[in-house]
């Protein structure tokens, strides 16, 4: 072998892994670009301690719905009915305080177990009765909007209890105290978070090298843990100096944390990107599609449940107009995520990503009091940036 392949053999790799990590973290760096340039234009104003509160706080839905929304994504589906569900799961939940009298923690079980039958329900249709998602869902949108107005009478149901209204607009209580005016719990829970981010990133980086597996470069690797620290630090000083963590947040942290697990070291997840990445390979390697189908929209059913009680909670009411459009936040913000259009590709870090890219656009451009026509159109755009990005490194990678 000549020395001039020796070198474009070993300069070939590293290329691809170059190119990888551009593609892995560029929507990271559109995030960090996008705050600084608002953070600019607002004169400071975007990152102020209760701007940071209303982002995490006003967001909480899509990022729930992201979660769900990238499984059906990477599955090969999509899903049109959560914003038709969030809006029944809060009048359900409504309904079941203050006409049923009931706690309202059991409202909040009878939320989720509706979310899931309405899960198994559309489940079913496509799993095995094989009617396409982008259908079923479809359909799902005006059957659970319909039952909306129903429950509702086309009104509003108002008077929730504070224990419920706490779980979408409420903090942590200041257990260690305060240090002037910082919550020092939420500075405490802030420096586990990021010693246990570097233990599992260090971790799972050094289990690939045993198993013979490619890893990212040093650089990329401890660029984007320092990135991930000093945005976990700087977000809770701010947070800590407003009026503490908010439980919503703790809420959104542990959903993360779950379902990266699940697509990342589970059976299950293995299973939906083999899935969506090549059905007729899944089939024949005897994974059970039906069966993997019907779960993923019943675990998408639950979390549009969740982002029903939140939504609601954090309204202070249930309404019949609520859950508008929810379901294209969430599909935009999974595949700004990086997610592939046919299914296959995608992370849950992603879609969480992408929708604090939406959500810090929308916060963003109300500070500056841009016409909500033009929020739109910008928003808009920026999707379809995101999904011709994402179709363009897919063609050079083929080359």
């Amino acid at each position: 072998m000549t020395t001039e392949a020796l070198s474009d053999t070993e300069t070939r790799p590293s290329a691809r892994k170059l190119a990888l990590d551009l593609r892995q973290y560029g929507i990271l760096a559109a995030l960090v670009v996008i705050i600084l340039l608002f953070e600019g234009l607002t004169g400071g104003r975007l990152l102020m301690p209760g701007n940071v509160n209303n982002l995490i706080q006003q967001n909480a839905y899509v990022l729930i719905l992201a979660i769900g929304m990238v499984m059906v994504i990477i599955g090969g589906h999509i899903d049109l009915s959560v914003g038709s569900v969030v809006a029944m799961i809060g009048a359900i939940a409504a309904l079941a305080m203050n006409n049923w009298h009931l706690s309202w923690w059991v409202a909040v079980l009878l939320a989720l177990v509706v979310g899931a039958l309405v899960g198994a329900w559309q489940g079913f249709w496509i799993a095995y009765v094989e009617i396409p998602a982008f259908i079923v869902t479809l359909a799902g949108m005006l059957l659970f909007r319909g039952l909306t107005l129903i429950f509702l009478h086309g009104g509003t149901i108002g008077g929730l209890p504070e224990g419920f209204i706490a779980i979408g607009a409420g903090w942590l209580p200041s257990w260690l105290g305060m240090a002037g005016r910082t919550d020092i719990l939420t500075l405490a829970l802030a420096v586990l978070a990021c010693v246990g981010l570097v233990v599992a990133q260090i971790t799972a980086r050094n289990g690939r090298r045993k198993l013979l597996l490619p890893v990212e470069g040093a650089v990329s690797f401890w660029a984007k843990l320092a990135l991930a620290i000093f945005a976990i630090l700087a977000v809770s000083w701010q947070l800590a100096n407003y009026s503490g963590t908010p439980i919503i947040l703790i809420i959104l942290a542990v959903l993360v944390l779950a379902y990266t697990f699940v697509l990342a070291r589970t059976v299950f997840g293995r299973h939906i990107y083999a899935l969506g990445g090549n059905m007729f390979a899944a089939v024949m390697s005897g994974v059970k599609t039906r069966r993997v189908n019907f779960l993923i929209f019943v675990n998408m059913g639950v979390l549009a449940a969740l982002a029903g009680v939140v939504s609601s909670s954090r309204a202070g009411s249930a309404v019949a107009s609520a859950g508008q459009n929810y379901e294209l936040d969430a599909i935009s913000a999974v595949f700004i995520g990086g997610a592939a259009v046919q299914g296959g590709v995608g992370t849950v870090t992603g879609a969480v990503i992408g929708g604090l890219v939406m959500g810090v656009l929308n916060m963003g451009l109300s500070i500056l009091s841009v016409d909500a026509a033009w929020q739109m159109a910008i928003k808009g755009f920026v999707l379809l940036l995101a999904v011709a990005f994402d179709l363009v490194n897919k063609r050079r990678g083929v080359r």
